[in-house]
């Protein structure tokens, strides 16, 4: 059943970004094909848009709690587990108790709360772009992109911006585990961290409540229960990872795809209130930020005319699907007016859609809106380092230059 040729578990391919042709001869010979996993249980590969979306939105066959979301089960993790993450994490979760505990978090997602910072973020975007457009240069991923989520989600999470790049140390040890220039951290240290920051958070809110996301939390109730210091935890890390590490990341890809196509930025800068919600939606295709998510089969089912056995574990790969020719004219074509565009970079709907996803697309819009109208001409200046992982598709440094231009200098906010 594995396919020759085929190895998804070789993250130095994901860096140099081979995985794309792996993922092309899948969909191809194999849209479900099985794939061994070296002292651990093997795991099946979802390749296919169609396929995804079936995967995705039938969480009774296709579970998130069962067995978790990455490829290897928690007792599988090399050196032990550590915590188990399962059903005290909303990723972690199936319906009903993740429809509950997702009506909690919402909270601090709904169209009020996003339009409550949105002057305050198109605010940060011109400070963002004000930092560094005077030097004709920068690390984009570290200077620009990184900057509007930490901020947005510091914001939401009622953190003091003066200590935003804590939450994006944090975020990379936890993420780049397999990373070299993050091997001598420990991303269970970071985690740790992590939770005593967030806990003298909560207990601060105790005495002085805010309109933030701490103060909802450790208010809320579930079925008459409060969530536990450890599941307020998890859901401190969910945002924090998700609420940064992925809209940093489809920036830099956003960015590193109109400097590599020139006519589609100029066609851009030349439009951008015409065509920029559709770049945007081209970006996240382009970039879908998490390559994989993982599923466990709860009864055997057939898929695509493979049997699945109950207990198997289930991969689908959101970066193949995004991908997929049969759903995506000339897929390899960065396209701003590409439309409709139906791609699953924030999941394949249904329960696991990204709650997150208007916070998104508003960040990502400000944030280009900002650089293109004030930077018609920025360019690569080395080389782009990606992450090493194929489970999230990072962008970690990102050397540009550009024609110098003025500050803007806008009065401070009320």
């Amino acid at each position: 059943m594995a396919i020759e040729g085929i190895n998804l578990l070789d993250l130095d391919r994901f860096q140099r970004l081979e995985h794309y042709e792996m993922f092309d001869r899948l969909r191809a010979e194999a849209p479900v094909s099985w794939h061994d996993y070296p002292g651990a249980q093997g795991f099946w590969n979802v390749v296919q848009h169609k396929d995804l979306v079936t995967v995705n939105r039938d969480t009774g066959l296709y579970s998130s709690e069962t067995g978790g979301i990455s490829i290897l089960t928690p007792d599988e993790f090399p050196g032990g587990a550590g915590s188990d993450p399962r059903g005290l994490m909303m990723l972690y979760m199936d319906p009903p108790k993740h429809t509950r505990y997702r009506l909690l978090v919402n909270k601090g997602f709904t169209p009020r709360m996003i339009g409550l910072i949105e002057k305050y973020l198109e605010h940060r975007a011109v400070l963002i772009v004000d930092n560094i457009i005077e030097r004709g240069s920068c690390d984009f991923v570290v200077d620009i992109a990184s900057e509007l989520p930490l901020q947005a989600i510091a914001e939401i999470m009622g953190v003091p911006q003066e200590d935003r790049m804590m939450l994006f140390d944090w975020s990379n040890r936890m993420i780049g585990i397999d990373d070299p220039e993050f091997a001598d951290e420990d991303g269970a240290t970071a985690s740790a961290e992590l939770f005593m920051y967030v806990n003298e958070l909560a207990k601060a809110r105790g005495t002085d409540p805010r309109d933030d996301i701490v103060t909802k939390l450790i208010n809320a109730e579930v079925d008459g229960d409060r969530l536990t210091e450890f599941e307020f935890d998890m859901f401190m890390m969910l945002l924090t990872v998700a609420g940064n590490e992925t809209t940093r990341n489809t920036t830099s890809w956003g960015m590193w795809a109109l400097m590599q196509n020139l006519d589609q930025y100029n066609l851009l800068t030349g439009d951008l209130d015409g065509k920029l919600d559709h770049a945007i939606e081209e970006v996240l295709r382009w970039a879908t930020p998490v390559y994989h998510f993982r599923r466990t089969a709860t009864a055997d089912t057939v898929l695509h005319g493979q049997e699945i056995k109950k207990d198997d574990k289930v991969v689908i790969w959101h970066i193949s699907a995004n991908r997929d020719e049969t759903v995506f004219e000339d897929p390899y074509r960065f396209d701003i007016d590409r439309w409709p565009n139906e791609h699953i970079a924030f999941g394949g709907g249904g329960q696991h859609f990204c709650l997150g996803a208007n916070l998104a697309r508003m960040e990502l819009k400000l944030i280009f809106r900002e650089i293109l109208e004030r930077i018609p001409d920025m360019r690569l200046a080395g080389e782009v380092e990606m992450l090493r992982s194929n489970f999230i598709g990072g962008v970690k440094h990102m050397p540009v230059t550009f024609t110098p231009g003025a500050r803007r200098n806008p009065a401070p906010l009320d």
